[in-house]
């Protein structure tokens, strides 16, 4: 059984006929064997990269929609003292060229202890949490994909 199409969030009707739950590493990427939640053994094998999002459904070739979850993952939520700290905070981080979801109050990137200390020595609110992550995509990817 296999998987060749992404019917985004909103998009697609009815119930789905089952769920996987992946991390964000593999919700970016094309080609590779997977088991749904109940055990749905088929192989997820798109056309080009898609940054799969939770809500998004891959279509089965029988035509069972199977619904994307967001694995929660092992991630630091960074605070600062102020929206002008926060930024300084976001700027040390892209020049490290780290996957970061962006919020208005916080930033969120894997688990990392080195960067945690650095964070830490700038004066940020660096605490363990452990959800799902949805960072920002590439400004160049042209596809919402998975950037190193």
């Amino acid at each position: 059984m296999r998987a060749q199409e992404v019917q985004r969030r909103g998009m697609w009707q009815g119930a789905p006929a089952d769920r996987i739950t992946l991390d964000y590493d593999d919700r970016c990427r094309r080609r590779f064997a997977v088991k749904s939640d109940t055990g749905l053994a088929f192989l997820l094998d798109l056309a080009g990269a898609a940054y799969l999002k939770e809500g998004d459904a891959l279509v089965l070739e029988d035509g069972r929609l199977v619904e994307i979850r967001a694995k929660p993952e092992d991630l630091l939520d960074i605070r600062g003292r102020n929206v002008l700290h926060l930024t300084t905070l976001a700027w040390h981080l892209g020049n490290r060229h780290l996957a970061a979801q962006i919020e208005a109050e916080r930033i969120v990137i894997r688990h990392d202890p080195v960067i945690a200390h650095m964070l830490e020595h700038q004066g940020a609110r660096v605490r363990h949490v452990r959800e799902p992550f949805h960072p920002e995509s590439g400004a160049y990817s042209g596809h919402h994909g998975h950037e190193h």
